[in-house]
């Protein structure tokens, strides 16, 4: 499967700011027997489910930033390194957590970079995973092969004024029970 291959999802999974609050505690909940130490968070959208269990289980955050888009455009096939693990998760229990595994490709390069860290333990974690998703993440709160819209998703700044996020737009077109 090929990471944003859109018209591979089947229905919508509209996820509004109290959905995605339900969603964190979920993993919260998972989260917490392992007594992780820290998270990593993978920046940008990943930053959103990562700061949200550092602070409901009060423990660090590291953000990373790996990714294939530039200014939010899809420009290459497999993520980049951007910003690097800190060395800080030597010898720690991690969280690695991103807001959505869909080829899983990006949380498992995370993953190898915290390990190649020297931490003791990684757990991965996504909000939200497609079932194709592989490697699959250790945890996960929803599990959906339907178009996902986050709420940050929604509406972009853009020609000074609000609208639709464009990549959206475009998605919504390969859903046929939609209307968009």
């Amino acid at each position: 499967m090929q990471s944003y291959d859109y018209a591979q999802r089947s229905g919508i999974e509209a996820i509004t700011w109290e959905r995605f609050a339900e969603l964190a505690r979920t993993l919260v909940e998972k989260l917490a027997p392992f007594n992780i130490d820290a998270v990593v968070g993978t920046a940008r959208a990943g930053l959103f489910p990562a700061t949200a269990v550092c602070l409901m289980l009060r423990r660090e955050l590291y953000p990373a930033r790996i990714s294939r888009r530039v200014n939010d455009e899809v420009k290459r096939q497999h993520p980049q390194w951007i910003v690097d693990v800190v060395p800080d998760v030597k010898d720690k229990i991690i969280a690695v957590v991103d807001e959505m595994a869909d080829t899983g490709e990006t949380l498992a390069l995370v993953a190898e970079r915290v390990k190649e860290h020297g931490a003791k333990q990684v757990i991965t974690v996504a909000l939200v995973a497609h079932t194709w998703a592989n490697p699959r993440p250790d945890m996960i709160a929803l599990v959906t092969d339907a178009l996902v819209l986050f709420p940050w998703d929604e509406q972009v700044y853009q020609d000074g004024k609000w609208q639709p996020h464009p990549e959206l737009v475009e998605a919504l077109k390969h859903q046929p029970e939609t209307n968009h």
